[in-house]
């Protein structure tokens, strides 16, 4: 999978969010909580996963083990910066705050290099 697809989960949609059903849903632990019952910060976070989740298994099936690792971390990592700016928005501790941001520029600089490598050794 190209590293330009992975993008960041801001293109997740309500309805993907909406439609977890009991597949995704009850894997994440949700049971039979609705959505809307959850504070703002949750459902922020679990609409972002749905999309860097599928987007992580996706590049982690990949036949070549360097390509499937790039892949599935760029994933992994875009969900670790999704984390970290609905902390931002939400969270109120300046040490979380601080790490957030401290996350969120190591994860691009490593999705950087990752981008990189693909552009380099896939066609």
């Amino acid at each position: 999978m190209p590293a330009g697809e992975m993008g960041g989960s801001s293109t997740g949609t309500d309805q993907q969010a909406g439609g977890m059903g009991s597949g995704m849903a009850g894997m994440m632990g949700m049971g039979g909580m609705k959505m809307e019952d959850m504070p703002q910060h949750v459902q922020d976070n679990m609409r972002k996963m749905m999309v860097t989740m599928p987007a992580m298994h996706q590049g982690m099936m990949n036949e070549d083990a360097d390509v499937a690792f790039a892949c599935g971390m760029i994933a992994h990592h875009q969900g670790a910066i999704d984390m970290a700016e609905v902390l931002l928005e939400h969270g109120k501790d300046e040490k979380m705050r601080a790490l957030a941001e401290e996350i969120i520029k190591a994860q691009v600089g490593e999705i950087e290099q990752m981008t990189t490598w693909l552009a380099e050794n896939t066609k």
